[in-house]
């Protein structure tokens, strides 16, 4: 009996010692996703905005209205750590717009490839609007947070898109090495100011 006791203890402690990089997980505060989150933010798998293979999620749909030209907050909260960084890019009439996944330097190990790091936009060009955002190699002990400038376009319903690169992580059948999550948003031109012809118009 206390042998057994022994084993179940020393499993613990090396569960506890040992980490563990199969998943990360992040929920999307700001602005409000397009999908239900549960506590984790799942399910996100999924490009390019969440969901898994097996569950697409289900639709909040949340529709936030915005103005064109000015700066919106981004923010997530880490619920399972990663190191890594975040993206955010925005389509405008269809999510097809969104650019791919990052593309990843990987190494071979018994398990197979395992990412080590990820191309940054720097500077980044529409459709990403921001690249390398909230960087890290430690656990995060708060929410990650920041503003991002708004093109000045008008659209009934562009998606915003944010994405986590995760380092040190093996390759998953849904969502490769990034996690993914969405907002829609309804964006009013600043008509003090000229359109933004980087970015498509809206049909």
């Amino acid at each position: 009996m206390r042998h057994s006791l022994r084993l179940l203890l020393a499993g613990i402690a090396a569960a506890v010692i040992v980490p563990s990089y199969a998943d990360a997980h992040f929920i999307l505060l700001e602005p409000a996703s397009w999908l239900v989150e549960n506590r984790l933010g799942d399910p996100q798998k999924l490009g390019p905005c969440g969901g898994t293979s097996a569950d697409a999620g289900m639709p909040t749909n949340a529709i936030g209205q915005v103005k064109g030209g000015q700066r919106l907050k981004v923010k997530v909260q880490e619920t399972v750590f990663h190191p890594g960084h975040y993206r955010v890019a925005l389509a405008v009439n269809s999510r097809d717009e969104l650019p791919p996944d990052p593309e990843v330097t990987t190494r071979e190990t018994e398990k197979g490839p395992w990412s080590v790091s990820a191309a940054i936009q720097n500077p980044a060009k529409p459709p990403v609007i921001a690249d390398g955002l909230f960087a890290h190699t430690a656990r995060p002990t708060e929410a990650f947070e920041t503003e991002i400038e708004l093109p000045n376009i008008n659209c009934k319903k562009c998606t915003l898109q944010v994405i986590q690169f995760m380092a040190e992580h093996g390759f998953n059948k849904d969502g490769g090495y990034s996690y993914h999550h969405c907002a829609d948003l309804q964006i009013t031109a600043d008509t003090t100011r000229p359109i933004d012809k980087r970015w498509p118009l809206a049909r």
